[in-house]
């Protein structure tokens, strides 16, 4: 791995960590790990995200090469959106830090409570 992919002015890799970590994608992609979905059963799976949200995620996932979307030519259109050989061998790392988060859920509420003890702020539960 070369460091400066991760630097401002290498940012390729920073660029797509800002995809892979923003609000929605792990998410997305963490649901799509069992196989092909359609939008309405990724919406309900993938819980809080709005309709928009939803499409621009997934439009950025599919144009990282992520996700593929396969349109049916049937009446009314049948779309489903499923990981491609890059998108699986993501579901690893994101399953790895999705457990990583859940193991230190604990570690980090307790950091964060005495930091805002510290810095005299209130507790803000995210």
């Amino acid at each position: 791995m070369q460091d400066h992919a991760y630097t401002a002015t290498g940012c390729r890799g920073r660029e797509i960590l800002d995809r892979i970590g923003d609000k929605w994608s792990m998410y997305v992609v963490f649901t799509l790990r069992g196989g092909p979905k359609r939008f309405t059963e990724l919406k309900r799976a993938v819980e809080g995200i709005s309709q928009r949200m939803l499409t621009v995620t997934l439009r950025g996932l599919e144009r990282d090469g992520i996700v593929r979307r396969t349109m049916y030519p049937v009446m009314p259109p049948h779309v489903e959106y499923e990981l491609t050989p890059i998108g699986d061998k993501l579901v690893g790392t994101v399953s790895s830090f999705l457990g990583w988060v859940e193991d230190h859920f604990d570690e980090i509420d307790a950091a964060r409570a005495a930091y805002d003890a510290r810095e005299g702020r209130p507790e803000v539960r995210v």
